[in-house]
């Protein structure tokens, strides 16, 4: 087995830092020997430290890789360790470790691309694509294609692959559904819920006009939003101008998922883009019936009027029409629900898309 880098350095936990933990302990569960590049600073180097894994502490910024004392301290490491294969996923770790790497000489040098948005076609970018990285991975076909765009000219295809990200369905036990307290006590009517850092990219500013059209509409219904960003003062505004504050409730941070999933109806995402949308999976996995925009990923999760429904982007009466006849049609809303985690069982489980990836890796 192998010796694997996972090198995030990043300083706040989001969906990227959860998939590279889960990443490691799931190749660690595999027989490979794990060792984990982070920030002392970041969330992830305590919750590594906590699973007794071994961790390299690095702070890296977006120029770091011009410093010739860290740029060395980089392959040293690699080379004292003995890595085998380094994996990372944002910009700023791409250029450090892949440059740190290739002069290390680690055989298997693997970005994990999660964004769906075009690479600029800079000197460093096409030095790191065309003789850095040996493994390209994106999360979907849309996150393949944005790749490809600008650097498809420097870019080996063959070493290019999707491969999505996975849910861990044994802990989800639909026979003990756990409720958020916030949401069973003030929940009214169809329980609706958005989850998602609150930044223009999540676009929760359509929720608005979503609920002002099912509210115009008589549709008793409650929404609540889990997720905190720059964009929380905004949101709280339109609520109160709109005289929603009855329709829409913020809950800020959710930390148990699980419970805020068990406790809605009907799960929206509004996000103008997506890399991979994996709260779509995580409700669906739970038997919610999910509404989005048809955009970049979705398609790829979403099978529209089987799993959930797609609406065109940016259309909220057609959004809100959705909505509608989940509400108005419960058998739909169940079968739908049911689809949707038959789905998951196919084609997200995070087993088969971890054995997926290593094969990809060291295949």
């Amino acid at each position: 087995m192998a010796k694997v880098c996972f090198f995030n350095t990043i300083v706040f936990w989001g969906g990227g830092e959860k998939l590279h933990l889960e990443t490691a302990l799931k190749f660690q569960k595999l027989g490979h020997e794990i060792v984990v590049c982070s920030n002392e600073e970041a969330p992830l180097y305590s919750k590594s430290k906590k699973h007794s894994l071994e961790v390299f502490s690095l702070r890296v910024g977006n120029l770091s890789f011009l410093n010739p004392f860290k740029l060395y301290r980089c392959i040293r490491f690699f080379r004292a360790s003995n890595v085998d294969a380094v994996v990372f996923s944002s910009s700023q770790d791409s250029k450090m470790a892949g440059i740190a790497a290739r002069l290390a000489g680690v055989k298997k040098i693997v970005y994990l691309r999660g964004l769906a948005a075009p690479i600029k076609s800079s000197v460093v970018n096409r030095y790191l694509f065309k003789s850095c990285l040996t493994h390209i991975i994106a999360n979907s076909e849309e996150t393949k294609r944005m790749i490809l765009k600008n650097l498809s000219p420097v870019i080996d295809l063959k070493n290019v692959h999707t491969v999505y990200h996975g849910i861990d369905v044994s802990k989800i036990d639909l026979s003990k559904k756990k409720i958020l307290p916030e949401i069973e006590g003030k929940g009214r009517g169809i329980i609706l819920g958005n989850a998602g850092r609150l930044t223009a990219q999540k676009g929760q500013k359509y929720l608005i006009d979503i609920a002002l059209y099912l509210k115009e509409k008589g549709l008793e219904f409650t929404l609540f939003i889990a997720g905190s960003g720059d964009m929380e003062g905004e949101l709280r505004d339109l609520i109160d101008e709109n005289e929603l504050n009855n329709e829409i409730i913020m809950l800020g941070f959710v930390e148990d998922m699980d419970a805020f999933m068990n406790s809605i109806d009907v799960f929206l995402l509004t996000s103008e883009w997506e890399g991979f949308g994996f709260v779509l999976v995580e409700a669906m996995a739970r038997e919610v019936p999910v509404v989005c925009f048809d955009i970049t990923s979705n398609p790829e999760i979403i099978k529209d009027k089987e799993t959930g429904f797609l609406a065109p982007f940016a259309d909220t009466r057609k959004f809100s029409e959705y909505i509608l006849t989940l509400t108005k049609e419960s058998n739909a809303r169940i079968e739908m629900g049911k689809a949707g985690r038959q789905r998951v069982l196919k084609e997200f489980v995070i087993e088969d898309r971890i054995k997926e990836l290593e094969e990809r890796i060291f295949n």
